[in-house]
């Protein structure tokens, strides 16, 4: 099964993602953290990749794609796939049909993760983690049950990531808005978008994709 999650940035997909490649045994293909292994690993479209980043430029719908195949290559034929951060255009989607006809799979479904947008400015500007270990905690949600100490490893030394600002979390909003807008309708016309409410319980929330997977 080949599925996209979309969602903006703090709606919980890399949650989501990671249960279904742990429950399921999908892959997660992130098109930014597969162009960094592209260009580490030296393979023929991450050297045109290094080539254009070092040039300072946006790298093409071109490589992006040629990317996709090669992991898409590299993996069996009856394993699923989530598409994370592709495709952002019109075009891109074009690509995927292609990639996917050409090793014989299809898109089975287009999950949005749908979010109230002052709740989730709220859920992220709150956000911060022990330095130490890396626990979750939030201002009103989940504070430490000692004030100022973690309750996994006991350090005192918290930190809060410098864009969990509500500026910067409407901005990511709004590019979102403005990436998703051209594909959504595509998708909607084959009828395989289904929309999931991102601000449930992660537990409820991953049952809700599960049934889409499942029906």
């Amino acid at each position: 099964m080949n599925i996209i999650l979309l969602g903006p940035p703090g709606a919980g997909k890399g949650t989501q993602a990671q249960r279904l490649v742990a429950e399921r045994g999908m892959v997660q293909l992130s098109t930014g953290d597969m162009l960094r292994a592209a260009v580490k690993a030296g393979t023929p479209v991450g050297l045109k990749a290094k080539a254009v980043m070092e040039a300072g430029e946006l790298v093409s719908d071109e490589i992006v794609s040629g990317i996709i195949g090669e992991a898409l290559d590299q993996l069996s034929a009856n394993t699923g796939v989530i598409f994370d951060g592709y495709p952002r255009t019109a075009a891109q989607a074009e690509s995927l049909d292609t990639l996917l006809a050409e090793r014989n799979r299809q898109l089975d479904h287009v999950i949005e993760l749908e979010v109230d947008e002052d709740a989730l400015v709220d859920r992220i500007t709150g956000r911060f983690t022990c330095a130490s270990c890396g626990e979750g905690y939030h201002d009103r949600y989940k504070l430490p049950k000692a004030a100022g100490i973690c309750d996994k490893c006991g350090s005192s030394d918290f930190k809060r990531r410098p864009d969990d600002n509500e500026e910067t979390v409407r901005t990511r909003m709004a590019e979102y808005r403005a990436k998703t807008a051209p594909i959504l309708p595509i998708y909607e016309a084959r009828g395989i978008v289904s929309r999931v409410d991102g601000m449930a319980d992660i537990g409820e929330v991953s049952q809700a994709i599960g049934s889409i997977l499942d029906s």
